[in-house]
């Protein structure tokens, strides 16, 4: 599989603050790559420098062949990146449908429209006339979800996915992403729950303040090894 996105050496800062250091990674096209690592590791930064909304210190982003690192967000989402972000900062007083079709504005040519969404996302169906405020937190991060793919991205960044959701509503949104993956969407995903991530990621990339500490194919890494690189811990404290 060719590499669809690159990251060479990447530099984010928040002021003084430097967030992502000298991060390298991969994307092929097809392929579901986990971004795990503890609060503050820099993961949510670095989505946000790949969807052009931080502009990185130093460093190379390139997209399908493109360097895209001085690129605007709007060009990017263009090109075929969407972001997810943290908080699925929804339209409260639209509908479900009214707030998927908010990405027509972006939308490039491709096969997802409401009706495939819907279908791809069962729990928004019997909710489509119903408005965002009145949502549960599942439904809200299945409508950003969804709202995301109506752009008919290359690339899907999506941001802490499970995030204050009850495990039964983070079941049926791993479902419906499920059937991205099965689809051959492309999907970079942040995420704190070890277990989920590295059930749904054909590879897991570890950070540590805001380093790239571990990185391996899921078959190739065992829960304790990435344990270990998630909280910065010698193998012998991690395994006691």
């Amino acid at each position: 599989m060719s590499a669809l996105l690159t990251v060479e050496s990447l530099d984010v800062r928040h002021g003084l603050l430097q967030a992502v250091r000298q991060v390298s990674f991969e994307v092929a096209e097809g392929e579901t790559l986990a971004l795990v690592g503890a609060n503050g590791a820099g993961k949510s930064t670095l989505l946000r420098a790949i969807a052009g909304a931080h502009r990185p210190a130093a460093g190379r982003i390139g997209f399908a062949g493109q360097d895209i690192t001085r690129r605007p967000a709007h060009r990017r989402a263009r090109a075929g990146i969407a972001l997810v972000p943290e908080g699925r900062r929804l339209f409260p007083e639209l509908t479900v449908e009214e707030n998927l079709q908010v990405a027509n504005a972006s939308r490039r040519s491709g096969s997802w429209d409401v009706d495939t969404v819907l279908e791809a996302f069962p729990l928004l169906q019997p909710l489509r006339r119903k408005r965002a405020v009145s949502l549960s937190g599942g439904e809200q991060q299945a409508t950003a979800i969804g709202r995301a793919l109506m752009t008919n991205p290359r690339l899907l960044l999506l941001d802490e996915v499970s995030l204050g959701l009850a495990p039964v509503v983070v079941e049926g949104v791993y479902r419906s992403l499920a059937n991205l993956i099965e689809a051959g969407t492309t999907i970079l995903l942040v995420e704190q729950d070890l277990a989920r991530a590295m059930g749904a990621a054909d590879r897991v990339l570890c950070m540590l303040e805001g380093r790239v500490v571990l990185e391996g194919l899921r078959g190739q890494l065992t829960r304790e090894q990435v344990t270990e690189a998630y909280f910065g811990l010698p193998r012998q404290e991690a395994t006691a």
